[in-house]
């Protein structure tokens, strides 16, 4: 199936000497591929990663979410909670995911970001660092910036951090990340919003922040930019 009848395909994805579970979405003519960095205990079955994935196709970008961690090891995640905030794990699973899907000849084309949630927020942030100007863009929504450490000054890809406006110690972490980075980057705060988004309305303001910073930085070097209407959806 080519992965431009825009459908959902179901991929396997060998990633750092283990497989991966995937799901990949492509609108027709899409601008580009956003690859998701899920947080804290999620996965790619997260319902507001879901969301913000959708809105993004309204933009016309194609999207792949993908577990970062196994199933055996998620199994143990959900006992110790220790693989969640292993970063360096996290960014290295980015990173081979990545260079997958730049292997692909069905998305090789694509030019890249990231859309990382909680601690998927870092995970991006250091992949982008080593991977350089391959990514085009990163938005982290509720992130954790902070745990990126030294990659902070490295990444070079246009940053966006978004927070709720209601999430203090978030927000003090975040203005902190801010300031050791060098790239091109922004802070925005989502009015009304606590961590996880769950007020009315402040789901689909973070989406449309993330999607209008996707179309600023990679929608402007795509070839066949889509033209699609940017409907909100309920979560």
């Amino acid at each position: 199936m080519n992965v431009l009848e825009n459908a959902t395909r179901s991929l396997l994805i060998p990633a750092a000497g283990v497989t991966l579970h995937g799901d990949l979405e492509v609108p027709f003519e899409a601008k580009g591929l956003v690859l998701f960095a899920h947080g804290s205990g999620s996965s790619r079955r997260s319902p507001r990663n879901r969301y913000v994935a959708r809105m993004l196709h309204g933009f016309g970008f194609g999207t792949l979410l993908f577990d970062l961690l196994t199933e055996g090891e998620e199994e143990v995640d959900r006992h110790t909670a220790h693989l969640r905030f292993d970063i360096g794990l996290l960014a290295s699973r980015l990173v081979a995911v990545t260079h997958w899907v730049q292997a692909s000849t069905e998305t090789a084309h694509f030019k890249i970001g990231f859309f990382g949630a909680s601690t998927g927020g870092g995970a991006a942030i250091v992949a982008a660092a080593d991977l350089g100007d391959k990514i085009k863009a990163v938005v982290s929504r509720g992130g954790r910036p902070d745990l990126a450490g030294a990659a902070l000054r490295r990444v070079k890809s246009p940053t966006l951090l978004i927070v709720g406006e209601m999430d203090d110690h978030v927000i003090t972490l975040n203005k902190h990340a801010l300031s050791q980075m060098t790239c091109e980057r922004k802070l925005e705060l989502v009015p009304g919003a606590t961590h996880l988004f769950e007020e009315p309305g402040t789901l689909e303001m973070a989406a449309r922040l993330a999607g209008e910073w996707f179309e600023a930085h990679i929608g402007k070097h795509a070839n066949t930019p889509a033209k699609k209407k940017v409907v909100a959806e309920k979560v």
